[in-house]
């Protein structure tokens, strides 16, 4: 055999090793890759957990944000005076990449006179949060008021009176302001809050107490109203008698039955005399297409009806939840009956209202035929042309027929009387709120004789349970919004369980 040389061993021992060491190398290589692959698992597992986290974090912190976000609307909805539920479970209000759903409860029997409870449910995801928050009516302020005297003329001499004795004594069912004193003599009564910057004689009360005057101006009616009453007369009105028999008497401009406006005729001639007093127009509210009834008792058991267009099978376009707005003066006066009432077979009822740039004139009584759920207003404001406009007039100009209104009512300057006691109105009661830019000024005494006022406050606009359209904000909002007293977290109502 023949040998191998030192030099050739040495080569060939060179290849043996490397052959095992690259064995070696393979199993280590194997070795650092299942290392890796399981590190890197472990990394991803890490990162996948990591990023789960954040995204429930993040939907956790939208969820929170959106039930947040329901109590801000239900705020806001409530300072407009509605108080119904926002969205549903399976009707969600969307926001920010959730959404929110949100009940209003009032009159809450846990709770203080005043407050409400609003909860609010935030999904965002697949998480859900609750929220629950005591929000306080605001105190005082126009919707507030049983009566409301702003003085805005700023009248240092100016009093809010209440008198008369027993049985004729005034009765006010509700709070009270004057932006100056009040004065309670004889045996009137108020049995809410008497509020006054000024001083109080007679009963007790808040003195100081400052609250802002309706924003009129503000509302811009001429030009967001639904309806201007004068452009349609303009365009389409036709002087003639009334359309049915037994309808209004005399002759006035006035509307076909389609339109909204048809409830009002504009100057009718058996009104000459009052029409002749005024500088502007004057409507008056009445149907002629309805048959006119007496109403003797003026209880509202029989008063000439009032229908509005578009309503439980009326001709037309829908009045309810409308604005109208009248360049002009507007009545309720019909010699032939003693009341006037909504007819109107809604079962949710109808909600109008009406501002009148001149003077409003109550002479006949005015009933709802759904007290519970129909809500008249009446606004008055001030023309810059015309030096007596802006005002509520109470009583008629020759017969005391006016016993009872239920409507709200908003003067941007005065209420005034208009003969309420000279020819026998003993009582005239209002029920709704009498609210002044300037003075409420009802000179009910005439010789030892005292009309008895009544003023039974409604406060479905204050507890937002009635929405009415078109009224008008305070002059100083933060008197008028409704705040968040405090807010919790709390468990998901039933209807937010899955």
């Amino acid at each position: 055999m023949k040998q191998l040389g030192g030099t050739q061993m040495r080569k060939n021992q060179k290849i043996l090793i490397g052959k095992g060491d690259s064995g070696s190398a393979s199993v280590i290589a194997l070795l650092v890759v299942v290392t890796m692959i399981g590190v890197s698992g472990a990394v991803l597992a890490v990162s996948m957990r990591g990023q789960t986290e954040r995204v429930s974090a993040v939907a956790d912190e939208q969820a929170l944000y959106a039930a947040r976000a329901g109590v801000a609307h239900a705020v806001a909805n409530l300072t407009a005076g509605d108080a119904s539920a926002i969205g549903a479970p399976d009707m969600p209000v969307d926001f920010g990449g959730g959404d929110y759903w949100t009940t209003i409860q009032l009159n809450d029997a846990e709770l203080e006179e005043g407050m409400i409870r609003v909860t609010s449910v935030g999904r965002a995801q697949t998480r859900s949060h609750a929220v629950e928050a005591i929000v306080q009516a605001p105190v005082g302020g126009i919707y507030q008021n049983a009566i409301f005297a702003g003085n805005a003329s700023g009248d240092a001499t100016y009093k809010l009176d209440l008198g008369g004795t027993a049985g004729q004594a005034d009765l006010v069912d509700g709070d009270i302001y004057s932006g100056q004193d009040v004065a309670i003599a004889g045996d009137a009564k108020v049995t809410g809050t008497i509020r006054a910057t000024g001083s109080i004689a007679g009963a007790d009360g808040e003195t100081g107490q400052s609250q802002p005057i309706p924003d009129l101006a503000g509302m811009d009616y001429a030009k967001t109203a639904d309806f201007d009453v004068a452009a349609l007369f303009a365009a389409g009105a036709k002087y003639g008698s009334s359309a049915v028999a037994g309808g209004p008497a005399g002759k006035a401009y006035q509307l076909p039955e389609k339109s909204p406006a048809h409830v009002f005729r504009l100057n009718p001639s058996d009104r000459s005399t009052e029409t002749a007093s005024t500088v502007k127009n004057d409507y008056f509210l009445e149907d002629p297409y309805e048959v006119v009834k007496v109403d003797k008792a003026m209880d509202g058991t029989n008063p000439t009806p009032i229908s509005l267009s578009g309503i439980a099978g009326e001709p037309g376009t829908s009045s309810d939840q409308k604005v109208f707005y009248i360049n002009g003066n507007l009545w309720l006066h019909n010699k032939q009956t003693y009341s006037l009432g909504l007819s109107q077979d809604a079962g949710d009822g109808v909600q109008i209202t009406f501002v009148v740039s001149g003077n409003i004139y109550f002479s006949d009584n005015f009933f709802y035929e759904n007290p519970e759920n129909d809500g008249v207003a009446f606004i008055a404001m001030t023309d810059s042309k015309v030096k007596d406009s802006g005002n509520i007039y109470f009583g008629d100009p020759t017969f005391g027929t006016l016993k009872q209104m239920n409507a709200f009512m908003y003067a941007e300057n005065d209420f005034y009387d208009l003969n309420l006691s000279k020819s026998g109105s003993t009582t005239v009661t209002l029920n709704g709120n009498m609210t002044a830019g300037d003075k409420v000024d009802i000179n009910h005494d005439y010789g030892t004789t005292h009309t008895k006022l009544s003023v039974n406050f409604d406060d479905r606009i204050a507890t937002g349970e009635l929405e009415m359209p078109g009224l008008p904000g305070s002059s100083g909002s933060d008197d008028s919004e409704f705040m968040v007293v405090y807010w919790r977290r709390v468990a998901l109502p039933e209807a937010a369980l899955p």
